[in-house]
């Protein structure tokens, strides 16, 4: 499954017309039995305010050189959610030159390092564009896994949601927090620097997983912002942990990952136990 921008764009465009239905707009049938879900590459065009060819060019990656006001247009006619329209302009933008990069990319700052130890009662670390943990606290290891144990090319959560049963079993509601890392891995991959590293992660977890198959098929988008989780540990049972995400100034394809929990609820009571 290899990631290539033009088909990207068209089977995410496609994907998103199949969500919308012409009643839902007012449009009228073109009196023919529709083949596909959803709206009509015509009816999309229209909605947009954009010639048929334009927008045919666009869901088949022909041109790679649209306006944003275009975009946009197309982004509102879709009712793209802000993710998905950041989505959309990545990949309908030409690809910048791809740099070599480092295995397991470019050191981190010695503050970050400080500053994730600083944060002793919460879970908490980094993440680059393809999900490597590339810095963690203890209380991160003691909650998901000891990311030190694990040779380096397994310190990454995609890998770890489809591939770890230690960890499937974490997740309260895995098929949730996977369709999450799913959704955060195709945005990510999209920006700078994006592949050809995270394209060899796409290709194993294709091949090893068909929940990942199925899920990445979905074309779903989220941007790694805030939200929540529900945790069966071993040690402390059910816990309810909320996260944050910070970006690291420097670092543009680098996200801090805090989860704390609410004040005075049994999971700040399990949480203080998991990492006391």
């Amino acid at each position: 499954m290899i990631f290539d921008r033009r088909a990207e764009l068209g089977e995410f465009l496609r994907s998103r017309r199949a969500r919308l239905r012409p009643e839902e707009f007012g449009l009228t049938s073109y009196g023919r039995q529709r083949r596909v879900p959803g709206l009509r590459r015509e009816e999309l065009a229209q909605l947009a305010g954009v010639s048929v060819d334009h927008y045919v060019r666009l869901e088949q990656g022909r041109n790679l050189q649209f306006s944003g006001e275009v975009l946009d247009a197309v982004a509102k006619a879709l009712r793209l959610n802000p993710a998905e329209r950041e989505h959309l302009h990545l990949l309908a933008r030409p690809a910048p030159a791809a740099a070599e990069e480092p295995t397991g990319g470019p050191p981190l700052r010695p503050g970050i390092h400080s500053l994730l130890s600083a944060i002793s009662d919460a879970p908490a670390y980094v993440v680059d564009h393809r999900t490597d943990v590339r810095a963690w606290n203890r209380p991160a290891a003691a909650l998901i896994t000891d990311f030190g144990e694990l040779p380096a090319a397994e310190r990454n959560m995609a890998r770890l949601v489809f591939l770890d049963d230690g960890v499937r079993d974490l997740y309260v509601d895995w098929w949730a927090r996977a369709r999450d890392v799913v959704a955060f891995l195709r945005l990510d991959i999209a920006r700078p620097p994006g592949p050809p590293a995270a394209q060899a992660l796409i290709e194993e977890l294709s091949a090893v997983s068909p929940e990942f198959g199925q899920i990445w098929a979905e074309h779903d988008i989220k941007a790694r912002e805030h939200g929540s989780y529900r945790y069966r540990h071993p040690l402390v049972g059910e816990l309810e942990l909320a996260y944050e995400t910070l970006r690291l100034p420097g670092h543009p394809d680098l996200a801090l990952i805090v989860h704390t929990a609410e004040e005075g609820s049994p999971s700040q009571e399990a949480l203080r136990i998991l990492t006391r």
